[in-house]
């Protein structure tokens, strides 16, 4: 079975890291994505979806040292959904992405250098290690449908 997640979005906010009692680092990040739809009137409008990340270990460092709001990042890891109870004893649920790779996307940092990016090895115990991030792909050119005749 397959539980794979990819995301490309810009940070809502800096990430939130702490270290649990045994001394592990913990960073949440809020990752919104957004895609363009047309209604039935032909309408164009953009829909925002906000995902909740969270990584580990020296991914969670990384994405301390590294990552800011607004910034567009690359994010791959899985879905895991949490129960918990409330106050109340209510079951509630929080569904998570929990971050493997994380990098930039995009333009080169403001120093000029290469975009910095974490492989994740950290996040099971492995070595992980920093690297150059590799230019993103660059867009298909000509040849294509116009967005408004996409069946879809």
């Amino acid at each position: 079975m397959l539980n794979k997640v990819m995301l490309i979005g810009n940070l809502g906010a800096d990430p939130e890291v702490r270290n649990t009692n045994s001394g592990s680092v913990v960073a949440n990040l809020r990752v919104a994505t957004s895609s363009r739809r047309k209604d039935r009137d032909g309408n164009w409008s953009d829909q925002t979806e906000w995902h909740r990340v969270v990584c580990f270990g020296r991914t969670a460092e990384f994405a301390q040292n590294y990552f800011h709001k607004g910034k567009m990042i690359y994010v791959e890891g899985n879905i895991r959904t949490n129960k918990w109870q409330d106050r109340d004893g209510n079951d509630r649920y929080t569904t998570e992405v929990v971050a493997r790779e994380i990098q930039f996307v995009g333009a080169k940092n403001e120093s000029g250098g290469d975009r910095p990016s974490y492989d994740g090895g950290g996040n099971r115990g492995g070595s992980g290690s920093y690297r150059a991030a590799p230019a993103p792909p660059a867009p298909p050119t000509g040849g294509g449908a116009p967005d408004d005749d996409i069946p879809f």
